[in-house]
């Protein structure tokens, strides 16, 4: 068994806590699917936020993944200037057999810039 870390981001249209809750909850369930990810094989998962987003923790929205036994954290992302606003970004790490060349990234909505070349998967 191994630990893999799986990479995600997304954008929020607007710092509101609806589209926190929705952009969130898009790409960690699309994270968990497409990785054939079971919450209790999930070590932990640190999200990090834009310095302009204030409505919501994305931790807070991802509570309704039924992962209350997961350790999950929040951080503020560099405030680099010309980065892409109100981005999310995910890091799950896991327990699996799976070798890393067959964890699939995921990057939605505006977050596709970050990594076009995982975006198209």
């Amino acid at each position: 068994m191994f630990v893999r870390g799986i990479r995600g981001a997304t954008q929020l249209e607007a710092d509101t806590a609806p589209e926190m809750k929705s952009a969130v909850g898009e790409l960690l369930g699309k994270m968990l699917e497409i990785n054939s990810v079971e919450p209790e094989s999930i070590v932990s998962i640190l999200f990090t936020a834009t310095s302009d987003i204030h409505s919501i923790f994305p931790a807070t929205a991802a509570r309704d993944f039924e992962l209350a036994q997961v350790p999950l954290i929040c951080a503020q992302e560099l405030d680099i200037e010309g980065a892409l606003p109100r981005a999310i970004r995910i890091l799950i790490h896991v327990n699996t057999e799976k070798k890393q060349s067959e964890i699939t990234h995921l990057y939605l909505r505006g977050a596709k810039v970050l990594r076009p070349d995982l975006s198209s998967q």
